[in-house]
């Protein structure tokens, strides 16, 4: 078995030094130049990346488009039918966060319940109605 004796590391210092400048001098006008289209190499390398992206993509993109043609007509009926309703809970809510999620009844209600550790405020959403 042969052993490689190497040089002290101070002594290859140098060597490495140049050949990392050589190897920086080479590459720079690799990145400078362009093809017949005025793209650097860097900007051709992003190109590829974004069309490979969109390759990849483009089967879960044709799904999605494909459910919102099915599902666009019934979402679009429950927002004309429901937002006005909506829209008004919306306004007469002030916190959430106060309110446990949604139930369906068997009877098909939907229910909204006020947690138990907030209770209602004590001031009545109408100064001028008053409960008697």
């Amino acid at each position: 078995m042969t052993r490689r004796i190497l040089a002290p590391r101070s002594a290859r210092a140098p060597a490495i030094a140049a050949a990392l400048a050589l190897s920086l001098v080479a590459a720079a006008p690799l990145s400078a130049q362009e093809n017949d289209r005025g793209l650097s190499l860097m900007e051709q390398g992003v190109q590829l990346f974004f069309r490979g992206l969109q390759k990849e993509m483009e089967p879960a993109l044709e799904e999605l488009g494909a459910l919102t043609d099915e599902l666009g007509p019934a979402l679009r009926s429950f927002a004309d039918e429901m937002g006005p309703a909506l829209g008004q809970l919306l306004q007469e809510v002030e916190d959430w966060s106060a309110y446990h999620p949604p139930e369906i009844l068997p009877n098909g209600d939907i229910i909204l319940r006020r947690k138990a550790d907030r209770p209602l405020s004590a001031e009545p959403a109408d100064p001028e109605q008053t409960d008697l």
